[in-house]
């Protein structure tokens, strides 16, 4: 028996009012995934935990099947791990996220989904122009990046506010504080001249798209340990698919396989097939792989309704399309976390998900969506112990 675990990221979302109330997931087309929802089990999982962030680390680790009241640490240094960057005793990590802001107000939390080319050349200029034996820039994918800071290991009580928070509104009261504030404050300001007159900013302004003005500081954490491996607490020989740092950087913690496939991206570019093959490849030699695709959220972020229900529309077709096919194999496809489009972050609300292959049968469920999987009764609380229900049923 072989298990995939899709994980269709910010998918879920609220019912909009101009679209009859419906959720982006009751909107997209996806007759894949309603063939699988009528023949398996369909409902709702807590994969945010009460009083935790509604992040993707928390969610994501949930789904994987480690109880992030017990492991979660911290988002950066997750994501510098799967840098190769390594955060020592009195050591800190930060998100270090290339926005634009103009006119007081956090414009685009992506510097328009500025490319990851581009991007190291600036983050590059940072390091260069700010960084010291205590002050480090390290380049990542996109607009996500790492800033480490050496002998102020108190940053990581810092209050910040995550950039895709506060979309369209002013920064002035979402600004660092607490320990070590008016470090990462400094730092944000001065980046700004770094930044300004660069050569990438220039042609992407010349281009009429959107330029990095300056760096956002968020997500402080310090030295993180492993997880137990996925082997020895599923007993399963694992592997991720994901374009993102902070997937990666859980799979490598857990001692999963990471997979890197060219054309695999965070955004509507993203090679859905080749994602797909990629994960039937894997399974060649791993008994179980996880799929991420992260195209959802980054529309619900951005406040587009048309590129979410594309993004999941084409999960459907080109991945969903391909999974069913395989014989043998269990199923668990869900959303990570409700990413809705009129609020453009996340939010803790429970999300639909469906096991579906050998073992499991139809609950009364019609699609994958809000209202069925609420419909059918069925519960998950802690989403964690989802993996288990896959790999034991």
């Amino acid at each position: 028996m072989k298990h995939c675990i899709l994980i269709i990221d910010g998918a879920a979302g609220w019912p909009i009012p101009s679209h009859h109330n419906q959720t982006s997931l009751e909107l997209a087309r996806t007759p894949h995934l309603d063939a699988l929802a009528k023949t398996g089990n369909v409902g709702k999982a807590l994969t945010v935990p009460a009083g935790m962030e509604p992040g993707s680390a928390i969610a994501c680790m949930s789904i994987v099947g480690y109880d992030p009241q017990v492991y979660y640490k911290g988002r950066a240094a997750i994501e510098a791990q799967s840098m190769g960057i390594k955060i020592g005793w009195q050591e800190s990590a930060f998100r270090c996220n290339l926005v634009t802001v103009q006119d007081g107000k956090m414009q685009d939390y992506s510097a328009g989904h500025i490319t990851t080319e581009e991007a190291r050349e600036l983050i590059l200029a940072l390091e260069k122009e700010l960084g010291d034996t205590n002050t480090q820039f390290f380049p990542g994918i996109a607009y996500r990046h790492i800033l480490k800071l050496k002998g102020h290991p108190e940053a990581i009580g810092a209050f910040c506010t995550p950039a895709h928070d506060i979309s369209s509104q002013p920064i002035a009261s979402h600004l660092p504080k607490g320990p070590s504030s008016e470090l990462l404050n400094d730092l944000m300001v001065r980046s700004e001249a770094v930044l300004r007159n660069h050569p990438v900013n220039l042609a992407r302004r010349a281009r009429g798209e959107a330029s990095a003005t300056t760096i956002w500081l968020f997500w402080p954490s310090g030295q993180i340990t492993g997880l137990p491996s996925f082997k020895e607490f599923y007993g399963q020989k694992a592997a991720m698919i994901s374009a993102v740092d902070l997937l990666r950087g859980i799979a490598l913690m857990a001692g999963m396989e990471v997979i890197k496939i060219p054309g695999v991206t965070d955004g509507p570019d993203n090679d859905y097939k080749a994602q797909a093959l990629g994960a039937l490849k894997a399974l060649e030699t791993n008994d179980l792989v996880v799929v991420h695709v992260e195209a959802p959220d980054e529309a619900g972020h951005a406040g587009s309704l048309e590129l979410k229900i594309e993004a999941i529309e084409k999960t459907d077709l080109d991945i969903v399309s391909r999974l069913r096919e395989v014989k043998d194999l269990r199923l668990l496809v869900m959303p990570d976390h409700p990413t809705p489009i009129e609020i453009k972050t996340h939010t803790a609300d429970p999300v639909p998900f469906l096991l579906w292959g050998p073992g499991f049968t139809s609950n009364g469920a019609e699609r994958l969506t809000e209202a069925e999987a609420a419909s059918t009764g069925l519960y998950v609380q802690p989403g964690h112990t989802l993996v288990s229900k896959l790999i034991k049923a």
